[in-house]
């Protein structure tokens, strides 16, 4: 394994609020300034030529899981044969365990991939993902299907993937909006369970739909008011979108972030992500067309002083240089990325640790391919770069 640490000056921070998948109280994080990163996976580990597509959440107890598409004969998205796997750390991302096997591909259009973590309230883990045809290539008789799986001890053992796909999109569409679209799938990553107010509980990630023979997507929500047993799908939350990302507000509406080549686009929901505002464009977060992440650092309804938002992604029109962003303002404005990976670079996944640390998953592209990278730092590290 590669492995970097650096240590720095002392700084000492204010208290933070841990996040989703974390028990809910405040806590005095690490007050050293640090910088730790370790590859996980590089081009030909474990017998596959490529890996891809990283997600990373935090357990209650403090458990990471690192979940990625295990590529095994190309870089190629679905049809290709891919498989799912997951690692786990219990000690904040030091050591992790050989990957195990969530969904395994068997062939062409027999792969899985873009897989997506949510920690429920009762601490279960629900997993999304797709399989089988290729985005734009997902008719109605031979489509990419959408799967649901959970975890109930911790991300070890998982269940069946459950096909939810005519739930989505199609003629048996719950959403009748939905039964024109031929495809969807969700935002590789983090989902979000909401903590606050009448809808507390609730799962939700964000879907991109492809329009009729039209190449366009668009972004809905998948809600779950039972731990995932059961979805529904929101009204159209942006049109014109792609990959996008939800957090929870301090006032209990729910941002989404979304994937656009320039200014990255967003909308707001008031009720719990059914309906959604008219959708705008942040100027001064204009990137790469690219997948990213959202992450709350802290919350002022929960104790700490300042409300704080990170969101990773390019700091570019190319595929390299992801950073992070900073709010201070609920994700109105955003300010001076820090940059984690100056070369290329692609997808990335956050989380919160239980010491209050910053956990990031990504994609770092190399001559050989994709490797996949965890890096793990402080906010007092984020505020050393800055200065």
């Amino acid at each position: 394994m590669n492995k970097k640490l650096y240590a720095c000056l002392i700084i000492l921070l204010p208290s933070l609020v841990l996040g989703q998948g974390v028990n809910c109280h405040t806590i005095t994080p690490s007050d050293s300034v640090f910088f730790y990163e370790q590859r996980l996976y590089a081009p030909g580990d474990y017998g596959s030529r490529n890996w891809r597509i990283p997600a990373i959440c935090t357990l209650g107890d403090g458990t990471l899981l690192a979940v990625c598409d295990k590529r095994k004969h190309n870089e190629g998205d679905l049809p290709q044969d891919i498989d799912i796997v997951c690692r786990r750390s219990t000690d904040n991302g030091r050591t992790w365990s050989p990957p195990a096997t969530i969904a395994q591909g068997k062939g062409l259009k027999q792969g899985y991939g873009d897989p997506a973590l949510v920690v429920c309230q009762n601490g279960d883990v629900v997993l999304t993902f797709v399989g089988g045809n290729g985005l734009f290539a997902s008719t109605a008789d031979d489509p990419i299907s959408t799967y649901f799986c959970r975890s109930t001890d911790g991300g070890t053992t998982w269940s069946a993937p459950v096909d939810i796909t005519s739930t989505l999109w199609g003629g048996q569409a719950a959403n009748p909006a939905c039964r024109h679209y031929r495809c969807s799938f969700c935002a590789s990553g983090n989902g979000l369970c909401l903590r606050r107010g009448k809808h507390k509980g609730r799962l939700l990630f964000a879907a991109a739909m492809r329009r009729g023979d039209a190449w366009a997507l668009d972004n809905f929500v998948l809600y779950s008011d039972d731990n995932g047993h059961s979805w529904q799908v929101s009204e159209k939350a942006f049109e014109g979108g792609d990959e996008a990302k939800l957090i929870e507000l301090v006032d209990g509406s729910v941002l989404m972030s979304v994937r656009q080549n320039g200014a990255r686009g967003y909308t707001v929901s008031t009720d719990g992500g059914i309906t959604w505002s008219p959708q705008g464009t942040w100027p001064e977060m204009t990137t790469n067309a690219c997948n990213g992440d959202l992450l709350r650092l802290s919350a002022t309804d929960e104790g700490a002083r300042q409300n704080i938002l990170l969101h990773s992604i390019p700091n570019s029109l190319q595929r390299e240089n992801v950073s992070i962003f900073l709010s201070y303002d609920e994700g109105r404005s955003w300010q001076t990325p820090v940059s984690l990976c100056p070369g290329p670079s692609v997808y990335s996944s956050l989380t919160l640790l239980q010491d209050g640390t910053i956990g990031c998953f990504l994609e770092k592209n190399t001559p050989d391919g994709c490797e996949l990278w965890y890096q793990n730092f402080t906010y007092a590290w984020l505020l050393q770069q800055i200065k």
